[in-house]
């Protein structure tokens, strides 16, 4: 697992087990990555990790004042559960009945979201969890899932996909009205969402001649950042 500052690597974990890094957050002069080692959701606070919990994977991390909120994934018998941690403390988001994720998350004043997905019978739902309380984003008729979450004012904008039965289509919902980014013709997928004042912007891929082209999405125009030679993917936006 690893960090860059201004390209300048750090290596967050000894080497002698598997390790990943999905998430980053800047509080002050205090540094969280959220990520798993040793087989355990770890939090890394200035390059110095805790286990949060074993059997379990770290996704996405958001720091209010002095609270740290993480969103991931537990076990509940044989199945993948959502969670989340408040200052360390677990809170399973589902009852295990059915594998389920928990992926993006962000706090507004008291609130906290996190999306992600549970799978039903047959197919999976995209979800967002409003301080543990879920709504489901699709009807669970066929695949769907949710990455990333971002709150503006009273606007809640996440971005997601659902499976039309040929392709992935990429989506954004505000306030939980679906608009979609892509026609369904070819794969996409949208990992992250930004609002800056009025502008929703979203990154991911668009499937183009089989090979993944990185895009972002602005109010629904989409740019390449890739010329489609080689496979790529947007994972992270943050506009300033």
């Amino acid at each position: 697992a690893k960090l860059w500052k201004n390209g300048v690597g750090t290596s967050l974990s000894d080497g002698l087990n598997n390790a990943q890094a999905y998430s980053v957050f800047v509080s002050g002069s205090v540094v969280y990555v959220a990520g798993s080692d040793i087989g355990g959701a770890t939090v890394w606070k200035n390059g110095v990790a805790t286990i949060l919990s074993g059997s379990a994977v770290a996704y996405s991390i958001y720091v209010s004042g002095s609270d740290v909120y993480v969103s991931g994934i537990g076990t509940i018998g044989t199945h993948s559960a959502a969670k989340v941690w408040k200052n360390g403390v677990g809170t399973f988001l589902t009852n295990g009945s059915f594998n389920s994720f928990g992926e993006g998350i962000f706090v507004s004043g008291t609130d906290v979201y996190v999306v992600g997905e549970e799978d039903n019978s047959t197919k999976s739902v995209a979800k967002v969890w409003k301080n543990g309380v879920t709504t489901s984003l699709t009807n669970g008729l066929d695949y769907a899932d949710a990455y990333s979450v971002f709150v503006s004012g009273t606007d809640v904008y996440i971005a997601g996909d659902e499976y039309n039965g040929s392709n992935f289509v990429a989506k954004v919902w505000k306030n939980g009205v679906a608009t979609s980014l892509t026609n369904g013709t070819s794969l996409a997928d949208p990992f992250s969402v930004f609002v800056y004042g009025s502008d929703v912007y979203v990154t991911g891929f668009e499937t183009i001649s089989s090979v993944g082209v990185a895009k972002v999405w602005k109010n629904g125009i989409a740019t390449s950042l890739t010329n489609g030679t080689k496979s790529a993917q947007g994972d992270g936006i943050f506009v300033k």
